[in-house]
């Protein structure tokens, strides 16, 4: 039976008539529980609970459709030019002129031929298995970090406009570049993700930093270290790689131009994380949308630059 002290944690009900104390007991056989029923027994230390069921990476396709479907696209174009016999088999490089075939951007075919859509589809040529593997790999991993602060449609919004802008910056360096010397466009092709996927990172960057997430600080500091370190070290890594004397080269220019993009996109929704469903889509349409009007201005202001020069 319980004590005088017991006693007095219990609470009068009125539907009931009697008191009872802070843990129910057990109904006795004929009908609630009374007071002379009641045996005490100590609280106990609550059972712990079932470990949490963590999904397999593989299978989270529903957490990052978006990711999957980029990561799909870019792997199919790669299949098509293995299968046109474009992509040589095992760890071959294309030729620079099926690689111009298939999408790829050069500054004097986008002057020159107002070929601007390679701005796009450069973004999803790669040349090789070896290129298409690194990249698809960090836009796996980055992607299913991004996309469910995005939503689908942000995260294509921030590959396609990142991608753009990588392949813009270089295009934009190189026509300043003639323009003031004198000297030819370059006609190196340049493919790849790497400046969506920087794009990514440098967004991560901005929104695990400012964004109300529902995610313990020392996490969140943890993860971006992560990306930044993924940044820093592949930004040096293509730094080196285009400095070195071998033919292997790295648009660094496409890599900065899609970090600073993913940036610059990620400021304005960062702020409206947590505030509402509707209000924060709403910021990204705006976002979204200003960015890429800026961006074709920005195109035909280069355009008109190398018209006049």
């Amino acid at each position: 039976m319980p004590d005088e002290t017991q006693k007095q944690t219990w609470h009068h009900r009125e539907d009931t008539g009697f008191a009872q104390p802070e843990i129910l007991p057990p109904a006795s056989a004929d009908g609630p529980a009374r007071p002379q029923d009641w045996t005490y027994l100590p609280p106990t230390a609550p059972a712990a609970a079932p470990p949490l069921r963590r999904q397999h990476p593989l299978l989270s396709f529903g957490l990052a459709p978006a990711t999957y479907a980029l990561v799909g696209t870019n792997v199919l174009v790669f299949l098509l030019m293995l299968g046109s016999k474009a992509q040589p088999l095992g760890l071959g490089v294309p030729t620079p002129q099926a690689l111009m075939d298939w999408g790829a951007k050069s500054s004097s075919t986008v002057l020159m031929d107002h070929d601007w859509w390679q701005l796009v589809t450069a973004m999803y040529v790669h040349a090789g298995l070896l290129h298409l593997a690194t990249n698809m790999w960090c836009l796996w991993n980055l992607g299913l970090l991004a996309e469910p602060m995005l939503g689908p449609i942000g995260m294509v919004a921030v590959y396609m406009l990142s991608g753009a802008a990588g392949n813009f910056l270089g295009l934009m360096l190189d026509t300043v570049v003639s323009g003031v010397q004198g000297t030819p466009l370059s006609t190196v092709p340049s493919v790849g993700a790497s400046g969506a996927v920087f794009g990514i990172a440098g967004f991560l960057i901005v929104f695990l930093k400012r964004a109300s997430l529902p995610v313990p600080q020392p996490e969140l500091a943890r993860l971006r270290r992560s990306v930044l370190w993924f940044a820093g070290l592949n930004l040096v890594l293509g730094i080196g790689i285009s400095v070195a004397p071998t033919e292997m080269k790295v648009d660094n220019m496409a890599h900065i131009g899609g970090f600073l993009m993913g940036l610059l996109l990620a400021v304005p929704l960062a702020s409206e994380f947590g505030k509402g469903r509707q209000l924060y889509f709403r910021r990204q349409t705006v976002v979204f949308s200003t960015s890429a009007v800026l961006f074709c201005a920005a195109c035909y202001g280069v355009a008109m630059f190398w018209a006049q020069n």
